[in-house]
């Protein structure tokens, strides 16, 4: 007699189906849609077509044909796919960005793991390794780029047409959606004017020939992100995380988010990874110990940077002067330019 299975039962089985070339499966990626139970034993689905490719969309098709017949014993499955705009980067109309070389993000799962610090050091970092560098801060929700330069009160030059120059501070070319608002009231903007606002970053600053453009990102895994993604060829993604197991677990989403959108991966930077007490030089790890290296080994990435928690790097951020201006050799300034290094070195022309 035929099997009769219910729709539950399908769902497990293709939670186990990984999407080809990634460890996350199919139902997490979204990719199955109509689910309908047939007698006497079959099951009808709907998938997303996420690749252009064929033999992707074939290789899924097989691997789910295996999954319903072999381990739940379905006789008969028909597949649909429905098709829809690209939503993991096969296809994104993206291009080079005009004035700028190389474009790097700088990203993080969840908010308050030092991200934005990480972004402006970095620029900093690569400028004093003699590399033109711009930054865009594209945190449209907690623009932090005016305040870590200290240049809350300034405005980008007007360039007629809509384009606007950037700002120059510490030898880096900075733009942020901070320049143009005029009090402390939220912004308070749907998911269009988000993506809106980072097309139009994208294409009316005009850059004045850049090695190097930083984008800080906004935490998670959002508007900003995709639309960036899928708007400009990303030379490489950093993801910053602190070394707790709850920030590692939003980091960790932030690094399949990348990879779906295929945008190279550079590496993690562990921030806040230990504190060094001033007094008797003992080391604390305050957040625990080597998570950020246990993910990036894990996921097959580099750790590219363990940057140590100090007081003066929380200064120089709130002062507008960042620690790897006000104190270069610091062991938290040293940090960041080992970071810079490993970003160049990764850098393909």
């Amino acid at each position: 007699m035929a099997r009769q299975v219910g729709a539950d039962a399908v769902i497990e089985a293709l939670g186990r189906v990984k999407y080809p070339g990634y460890a996350t499966d199919i139902v997490k990626l979204g990719l199955i849609e109509d689910i309908a139970v047939t007698k006497p034993s079959g099951v009808s689905l709907t998938i997303r077509q996420a690749s252009e490719r064929e033999e992707v969309m074939k290789e899924i098709a097989a691997l789910i044909h295996h999954a319903l017949t072999h381990e739940l014993g379905i006789e008969h499955v028909e597949l649909k796919a429905r098709r829809l705009e690209p939503e993991l980067g096969e296809k994104t109309g993206r291009v080079r960005l005009e004035g700028a070389r190389h474009i790097v993000a700088v990203a993080s799962g969840k908010g308050g793991v030092g991200k934005s610090t990480v972004a402006a050091n970095l620029a900093i970092a690569l400028s004093r390794l003699g590399h033109t560098v711009g930054l865009l801060d594209a945190d449209i929700y907690g623009p932090s780029v005016p305040t870590l330069f200290g240049v809350q009160s300034e405005r980008p030059i007007s360039a007629g047409g809509g384009r606007f120059h950037p700002i120059e501070k510490f030898g880096v070319q900075l733009v942020s959606i901070g320049f143009f608002l005029t009090d402390k009231a939220p912004v308070i903007w749907r998911g269009p004017m988000v993506m809106g606002a980072v097309r139009q970053f994208l294409k009316d600053v005009i850059w004045n020939s850049l090695d190097y453009l930083i984008v800080d990102l906004p935490p998670g895994t959002g508007d900003a992100q995709l639309t960036l993604a899928q708007q400009v060829y990303l030379d490489g993604v950093v993801v910053v995380t602190t070394p707790q197991d709850l920030a590692l677990l939003d980091a960790l989403r932030a690094v399949k988010m990348f990879r779906q959108l295929h945008c190279p991966l550079l590496g993690v930077v562990e921030n806040m990874s230990f504190f060094v007490c001033p007094d008797c030089g003992e080391r604390d790890e305050l957040f625990g110990h080597g998570g950020g290296e246990r993910m990036a080994g894990e996921e097959g990435i580099k750790l590219l940077a363990r940057v140590p928690i100090f007081p003066e790097l929380r200064a120089g951020g709130d002062s507008g002067t960042p620690i790897t201006v006000a104190q270069p050799e610091h062991p938290a300034s040293q940090a960041f330019a080992q970071l810079a290094q490993q970003v160049v070195a990764q850098m393909r022309d």
